[in-house]
């Protein structure tokens, strides 16, 4: 007699839910502990900050505008989400990356050091990825960049072989395509 609660032996794994990308951008009190309480939450549970902006965007108001980028399991990341919009100083938060394909951009200062070839071919691929020169001397560019994440990445690979000494980046600043703000 077969038992009918016995797990089959050809029973499939649970399936392990796969990591996802996620955009909060989250509107704030501007007031001392809110970066280290928001923080707090992603690394409490063993999460990433990949990319973090935060500005004041309502001075009259004392709002400022986070926006962070991170990636981990769903239900996780909706938890997250949830104790994110708990908070006391938190007015709103939303998923940028859940509701539609957001518009993100970052700018980057990248310093390039070369003299001869080196220096005329990164001049011309700066002018390909509309890089702008920003400062200059005789043996080093510096270019401020701005796009999509994957867009700097590519300009400081191709840096990288014509002298590359220094990288500094802002970090994602994003937002939602609708008719609505935040």
């Amino acid at each position: 007699m077969t038992d009918p609660n016995a797990q089959s032996h050809y029973a499939a794994p649970a399936r392990e839910e796969e990591p996802v990308r996620r955009v909060f951008s989250i509107l704030v009190d501007n007031e001392p502990g809110v970066l280290s309480r928001i923080a707090g939450l992603f690394s409490g549970r063993g999460y990433n900050i990949e990319s973090l902006t935060v500005s004041e965007t309502e001075h009259e108001k004392h709002l400022s505008r986070f926006t962070i980028v991170t990636s981990g399991k769903p239900m996780v990341l909706e938890q997250i989400r949830n104790q994110l919009d708990r908070m006391v100083p938190v007015h709103r938060v939303v998923d940028l990356a859940a509701e539609t394909e957001p518009l993100e951009r970052e700018l980057a200062l990248v310093k390039v050091a070369g003299k001869g070839e080196k220096r005329i071919e990164a001049l011309r691929l700066a002018e390909i990825f509309r890089a702008n020169v920003i400062d200059a001397s005789v043996e080093h560019f510096v270019f401020e960049i701005t796009g999509r994440s994957a867009k700097i990445e590519q300009f400081i690979q191709i840096m990288r072989d014509l002298g590359l000494v220094e990288v500094s980046r802002t970090g994602i600043a994003a937002m939602g395509r609708s008719a609505k703000g935040l």
